[in-house]
């Protein structure tokens, strides 16, 4: 394959993860954010972006959901193996910009 050539696993890859807010949503899940109430004031998504993206996230094997029934529901989402491996790529990523993104000055 010549380098002008996009593989088609690697576009997928960089697809999934440029979906807005997905990977900051897997970034936060590291850390262990794993029901909806969490996830959404740890990442400040509204609620229906977030439904959806969770739902988008599962589909691609990225998250389980798990549903406790107790008065109220309880849902929590966890990551798969699928979606643990990307901890490195993310971590790389947070020591990127760390080197190479300017912090927002405050006025």
């Amino acid at each position: 394959m010549s380098q002008n050539e996009m593989c088609p696993r690697f576009e997928k890859a960089v697809n999934i993860l440029s979906q807005r807010w997905t990977a900051l949503l897997i970034y936060q899940m590291l850390d262990g954010n794993s029901r909806f109430g969490e996830i959404q004031s740890a990442t400040g998504v509204s609620g229906k972006v977030l439904s959806d993206r969770l739902k988008s996230m599962e589909q691609e094997g990225l998250i389980n959901r798990e549903v406790i029934p107790e008065t109220p529901v309880v849902i929590k989402y966890t990551l798969t193996e699928k979606g643990l491996s990307l901890e490195p790529v993310l971590r790389d990523i947070e020591k990127w910009s760390q080197n190479w993104i300017e912090e927002k000055q405050e006025a």
